[in-house]
This record gives C-alpha cells, structure tokens and sequence, in this order.
C-alpha cells in the first residue's frame, strides 16, 4: 500500500567551497536547478509533500524560484533553521549551522509521517528515490529506517576530495559510519577519514551514505533529546561542534535497539561541489533528458 511521504531538503547551508548559494544555481537551459530535478523523481515516485528547511533570510528568494515553481505539482512548506532554534546559548560570533541533526530537528512541527531526508545540492537519481519509496511503502517498524547506499565509484568528482559516509554493514544493517574525505588518487578511491585516522583504500562497489535516509516522524522525540544531550556534552567546545544525523542514528541503535537499513541504489550521483563541477553536471542532466528520462522542459 502506498503511504504518504514527505520529502524533506536540507538547503539551510552555504556552499562555501562552490562559492555562493550552490542550491539555487541553474543547471538547464530553462532555469531548473538540482532540486528540481529531486523533486521531479520524488513525485514521480510517490511522494507527496516537499519541506524545505532553509535560513529564514533565504525564504523570498526560495519562495520566487524554486518554491513556487514546484508548488504547482506537490505540496511545499518551508522550515527555518537559525543558530538559536533548540539551543538556549549560542557562543558569540558563532555563524556555523549544527549540523544535519539540529536541520532536521528544526522540521518537526510540519512533518508527520514518513519522510526522506536529502541534501539539496546533491543530483540523487531516480532509482535512489524508487528504492526509497518501496523501502518507506513496506516498513512498518517506527524504530527502523533506511539509509540509500551508492557504490562509492558512482559518487566522484574529477576536481577534489569530498565528504561521504563510508558504510560499514553486517547482514544488510548499518554497523558503522565513518565520514571520510574521498578522492580518486593513481586509479585507487581512497578515503581519508575526518577524524584523522589513518587512510584506506575503497573498492568501487563499497557502499556509502549520501545522507539520503528514510524515517518516521516517531524520530524526532528522540533527536530532540540526543540534540539536548549534545549540547550539555559539548559545552565548553560550541563554537565548532556540530551534531550529525548519522551519530544521533548510532545512539538510538544504542540506547533503544533501532536499526538501520541499507539500501543499495544503482543511481549516478552528480554535483556541484566545487564550480569545476557544474560542467559536468550540466551534460549529465542533458544526456539524461535526451535519453527521455526527464520531460523537456521538466515542469510542464
């Protein structure tokens, strides 16, 4: 049975390293950016209500782009993540964002239900959000998500290193995640992990986390009180500490037995993280949409 999805878009950050606000750049020749492209695969798969969670100052010019133009086909809402949201003493002259957890957290009050979290920045592919649906449409523990897996081969960009979650699984369930810089280096994917371990080698296949992850909104209980926890962890370091999606998710496979799911996708990614990429992203959405994948122009 098909069930009520949300799909909820992490667009509050900037991209420093792009060098702008790489969530509203164009991608097509009539305007259309990557989100665009999300969202169009998420409808077509079944999901029927967009949330995007952004910095209250960026609404208007969400709202006249993308916002707008979207809300003709899915329901939109917008959530706004600021600095103060959850957090009674934020440390003077921090402008850093907390991280995908406080993102997410910031959604609650206009999420219920089942929902999918992505980045908006990020060229997921149909099939990632085929595999979603189907994964959301035939779960029915509140205590178990799902957490879109690609073969790190598909996740590369010629130009840089970039950060992904390296998925360590045992009998189809994530056991571990290790955020890693990835690049290719002489032909050999290698991952450098960010807490400075030492480095390892990637086969191509080895699945990885594109922070595209299922949940039920019976979530957000406890990632309102594993964000209170961090705080009061973290107290005498909150001007640089962030509180990760994936490290809340580890916690309550902990403290409450949940489980996480790993679901292999066959989709490609694409995207923009340094402006050497958008070439390449360019082509790859127009051979797609040559191919007949997506409609020209997408919103009809």
């Amino acid at each position: 049975m098909s069930k009520d999805k949300t799909l909820l878009i992490l667009a509050g950050g900037m991209g420093s390293r792009f060098g702008g606000l790489k969530q509203i750049e164009p991608i097509d020749e009539q305007g259309n950016f990557i989100i665009d492209y999300s969202i169009f695969d998420a409808i077509k798969v079944g999901f029927n209500k967009v949330v995007f969670v952004i910095k209250k100052e960026n609404l208007e010019i969400f709202k006249t782009t993308v916002g707008n133009r979207v809300s003709k086909f899915v329901k939109v809402e917008y959530a706004f993540q600021g600095l103060n949201d959850f957090v009674d003493n934020v440390p003077e002259g921090r402008i850093k964002p907390w991280g995908t957890a406080h993102a997410v957290l910031c959604a609650k009050d206009v999420i219920s239900g089942d929902f999918a979290m992505i980045n908006a920045d990020d060229f997921y592919g149909y099939d990632a959000f085929k595999t979603a649906s189907e994964y959301i449409d035939n779960n029915t523990s509140e205590k178990e998500y799902g957490l879109i897996a690609y073969k790190v081969g598909n996740t590369l960009t010629d130009n840089g290193a970039v950060k992904r979650g390296i998925c360590d699984v045992q009998h189809g369930f994530l056991v571990k995640m290790t955020e890693s810089s990835v690049e290719k280096v002489n032909d050999k994917i290698i991952a450098s992990p960010l807490t400075r371990e030492p480095s390892f080698e990637l086969e191509d296949s080895h699945p990885v986390s594109m922070n595209f992850i299922c949940f039920n909104s019976s979530f957000f209980k406890f990632l309102q009180e594993d964000f209170k926890r961090f705080l009061e962890q973290n107290e005498d370091d909150l001007f640089n500490c962030e509180c990760l999606i994936q490290d809340v998710m580890f916690h309550q496979i902990e403290d409450e037995g949940a489980k996480t799911e790993v679901l292999p996708t066959s989709a490609i990614w694409h995207g923009v993280t340094y402006k050497e990429d958008k070439e390449e992203v360019v082509k790859a959405i127009k051979a797609l949409s040559t191919k007949g994948e997506y409609p020209i122009p997408l919103w009809k």
